[in-house]
């Protein structure tokens, strides 16, 4: 049971005030934002510029059709035998480009690893984007609770300054030691203000990430962090990050839209033909008479053969296989790194649990009857409330560190994103 819920005396939380902010629960804050983030929607939008590029790739060369007129007789010139103008002459000429060395399905096959890149770059995406909200969630979970216990001892003092107010009466008091009580509940108040501060700034960051207007109204979160035994051995974590991770999933298939792009550059280095057909009409001295042709069009490779793009695509094949392998070692040190967090905060935890609250709680309250009673002093009884409050927000911190942890290494494996659009 955790001491926060002995808490039950705190003054209401913002939006509880009349009727109660809606209560927002983390997976309701993770559909949300993936519904709403624009960012997020920016990036999905990429697989449909992917897709269409797709089609693009698939398309053959038109077809190319030359009309043309020559040596009319629009000026009236004689046409006979003594004459070199005419006969008037119409002609009409068809041209097909033929490719060659597949490159049709080249470019489809590349742009298949662009749809694939595209879709593993969102899901990265939208893996972030789950980090980040459930990160700010436990941010307004922190907050909430550190504003919990500042009202808490924002009222604790109200009622010591009027029992002192009492005691002044009653002669039992020096007017001093109301005056310095005075002080001390100004000094919580402003405490509370900057508490209630970190809140509304917490929430902010949150409701950006969800992608909701400042104008949409206030919200409340769950008030248990999340919990939970310490994750055993990283090895399985690390296998796990290796399979499913999306930016290293990304990374492979960069290597293998390099591998494809190498491949078209390859067959562009090939010449492609061109196939002509033409028909042409001739008339003058009241005899006509059609013709039909054809030709072949082939461009000579002497100069320029692709050289450039070929080793440009061999040089990122290369460069993409490298980022592969960094990228492995990289997400390997990030998920021990997270399993290692998680096991420090969560000994943490229990350590504070086992050891720290209860012997902070007993002092205050101690301090604080002795304090009524006459038996000590006020920089006693601050003192034991700061000690008190130091406690609170180490474990307050405590359990937050152990809940971002526990979210990290799901991010880190991967696991956030299995099953997700």
């Amino acid at each position: 049971m955790r001491v926060s819920r002995w808490i039950v005396w705190l003054l209401p939380l913002p939006g509880a005030w009349g009727q109660p902010a809606p209560r927002l629960t983390l997976d309701q804050a993770v559909q949300e934002a993936i519904l709403r983030n624009q960012a997020l929607m920016a990036e999905r939008a990429n697989i449909d510029i992917a897709r269409a590029r797709q089609i693009t790739a698939s398309l053959r060369p038109n077809p190319v059709v030359t009309a043309s007129a020559q040596t009319l007789n629009l000026f009236g010139a004689p046409y006979n035998a003594d004459s070199p103008l005419g006969p008037n002459a119409f002609t009409l000429h068809t041209d097909l480009t033929v490719e060659t060395a597949g490159k049709r399905q080249r470019r489809i096959g590349l742009a298949r690893e662009e749809v694939a890149l595209s879709e593993s770059s969102f899901r990265e995406s939208l893996r972030q984007l789950i980090a980040e909200v459930q990160a700010s969630y436990v941010d307004v979970q922190l907050a909430r609770e550190n504003l919990a216990l500042a009202r808490q001892t924002l009222e604790s003092f109200q009622k010591l300054v009027s029992i002192n107010e009492a005691r002044l009466k009653a002669g039992d008091l020096a007017e001093v030691e109301l005056e310095r009580s005075r002080v001390a509940l100004l000094q919580v108040s402003a405490a509370e203000q900057q508490a209630r501060l970190r809140l509304a700034e917490a929430k902010a960051r949150l409701r950006l990430a969800l992608g909701r207007k400042e104008d949409s109204g206030d919200f409340d979160v769950e008030e248990a962090f999340r919990d939970g035994p310490i994750p055993a051995a990283p090895s399985e974590a690390v296998a796990r990050a290796l399979k499913q991770r999306p930016d290293l999933e990304a990374q492979r298939i960069a290597v293998a839209r390099a591998e494809a792009d190498l491949r078209l550059q390859r067959a562009n280095a090939r010449v492609d033909y061109t196939v002509g057909t033409e028909v042409s009409r001739q008339w003058a001295f009241g005899i006509a008479g059609n013709s039909m042709g054809f030709s072949v069009s082939v461009p000579l490779p002497v100069f320029h053969r692709n050289q450039g793009e070929i080793a440009r695509a061999g040089v990122e094949v290369e460069q993409a296989r490298r980022r592969v392998a960094a990228a492995e070692l990289a997400v390997e040190s990030g998920v021990v790194a997270a399993w290692q967090r998680c096991v420090s905060h969560g000994g943490l935890v229990r350590r504070i649990e086992q050891e720290m609250l209860e012997r902070a709680r007993r002092v205050l309250d101690t301090t604080r009857y002795s304090y009524e009673r006459g038996e000590a002093s006020l920089v006693e009884l601050l003192d034991a409330q700061r000690a008190f409050n130091e406690a609170m927000q180490t474990y307050n911190e405590a359990r937050a560190n152990y809940a971002r942890s526990l979210f990290e290494l799901e991010s880190a494996t991967g696991d956030t994103v299995q099953g997700k659009p």
